[in-house]
């Protein structure tokens, strides 16, 4: 993914207003992201930890969605849960609902739609293998390639994000 400014960031969110974009935290390390590593930028909101934000790289320029955090989450150290994004096996604290907003009239009515993902949106390092999940059995050997991992994960991603955009 090709660095974002703050500017860029801000403007390219679809599912909320140009006041809430202004709001928004960026990461507490944004100017150390590896961006070399991202397939798109994720975060919860350090100003507000029941938002979440991605931002997902596209032809005509970045697009950005606002997301939110259940306040409760369920714990297990032996369940485990998967991300409908990178596809990454987690103990079932790593793996969330987030919900979000429709773009458009229909998302100012109320209507949402969800995703299980990785809790701290890091698929991309996780397929990467620059972060690792916390399982007790363990990491799953896949044998896809990094390259197959990254195309499934962005795909994965843009579904979700055509679910939001189209409302």
């Amino acid at each position: 993914m090709e660095p974002l400014t703050d500017k860029q960031i801000r403007s390219s969110f679809v599912n909320c207003t140009k006041g809430e974009a202004s709001r928004l935290r960026l990461p507490l390390d944004f100017a150390e992201l590896p961006w070399q590593d991202l397939d798109f930028l994720g975060w919860v909101d350090p100003g507000a930890p029941l938002r979440a934000h991605v931002v997902v790289p596209r032809e005509d320029g970045p697009l950005g969605i606002t997301l939110r955090v259940p306040a409760t989450s369920r714990t297990s150290a032996v369940k485990s849960s998967l991300c409908q994004v990178c596809l990454t096996a987690h103990a079932s604290s790593g793996v969330t609902l987030l919900a979000a907003p429709l773009a458009g009239a229909r998302g100012r009515e109320g209507n949402t739609v969800g995703i299980y993902i990785c809790a701290d949106l890091a698929c991309s390092l996780y397929i990467r293998g620059k972060r690792q999940p916390k399982l007790r059995a363990g990491r799953h050997d896949e044998t896809l390639g990094l390259d197959e991992r990254i195309a499934r994960t962005t795909t994965n991603l843009n579904a979700f994000v055509a679910r939001v955009t189209s409302g």
